[in-house]
C-alpha cells in the first residue's frame, strides 16, 4: 500500500508548479510586457527615490514545495540573492510574483516600510493579482506598479534639486 503522507493541498500545489514552466510564463509576459514594466518601473523612480526591481518567476522547485516555502519566503531569499536591500537610504522595494501559487508579495527595506502600512502593500498584491486571474497580466502589473509608485511618491519623495541614481536595475527578472 503507497504511503500517502502528503495532504490534498500539498499535492495540487506540486501539481500546479509542475505544470507552470518558464514557457507557460513567457507567454504571460512576453518581452513587450517585460519592457512595458521596465518603463513603469523608470517612470515611478523619476517621482520618488526609491528603487523598485520586479521578479517573475513561474514556479518554486519541487524540494521547495515540499519544505512548504511560501511565495513570502521566497520573497524574502529573492531579495537578499539580487541585494535590493542594498541601497543608500534603505529604499529597495522588490515586487516578487509567483505564478503557480498565484501570489504576488512585497518586501521593501526599512527605509520604506516606516512610510508604507503593510495594508497599503497587501492593496497593491490585491489589485495585481485580481487581474492575473483574468489573464490581464501587464495591464494588472501597471495598475499594481502605478499605485506602488504613487506610495513611493509619498513616502520618499524627490528631493529638491531631482533625482539620484538609480542603484537597481530597472529591468525586471522572469526566472
Amino acid at each position: 500500500m503507497p504511503n500517502n503522507n502528503a495532504s490534498p493541498t500539498l499535492l495540487a500545489r506540486l501539481l500546479r508548479h509542475l505544470r507552470m514552466t518558464r514557457t507557460t510564463a513567457r507567454r504571460a509576459f512576453p518581452s513587450t510586457t517585460l519592457k512595458a514594466i521596465q518603463a513603469s518601473i523608470s517612470a515611478g523612480e523619476r517621482a520618488h527615490r526609491a528603487q523598485v526591481r520586479v521578479i517573475v518567476e513561474a514556479a518554486l522547485s519541487l524540494g521547495a514545495v515540499r519544505r512548504g516555502e511560501s511565495a513570502r519566503q521566497r520573497a524574502h531569499v529573492l531579495f537578499s540573492h539580487y541585494r535590493i536591500w542594498d541601497t543608500e537610504e534603505n529604499c529597495g522595494v522588490l515586487v516578487y510574483i509567483n505564478l503557480a501559487d498565484r501570489k504576488v508579495e512585497i518586501v521593501a527595506d526599512r527605509g520604506i516600510n516606516r512610510h508604507v502600512t503593510r495594508e497599503q502593500w497587501q492593496q497593491v498584491c490585491r489589485l495585481m493579482t485580481s487581474g492575473y486571474t483574468q489573464g490581464k497580466f501587464e495591464e494588472s502589473s501597471l495598475q499594481g506598479l502605478a499605485r506602488l509608485n504613487a506610495l513611493l511618491a509619498e513616502a520618499m519623495p524627490l528631493r529638491e534639486g531631482g533625482d539620484g541614481e538609480n542603484e537597481l536595475s530597472d529591468r525586471p527578472v522572469l526566472l
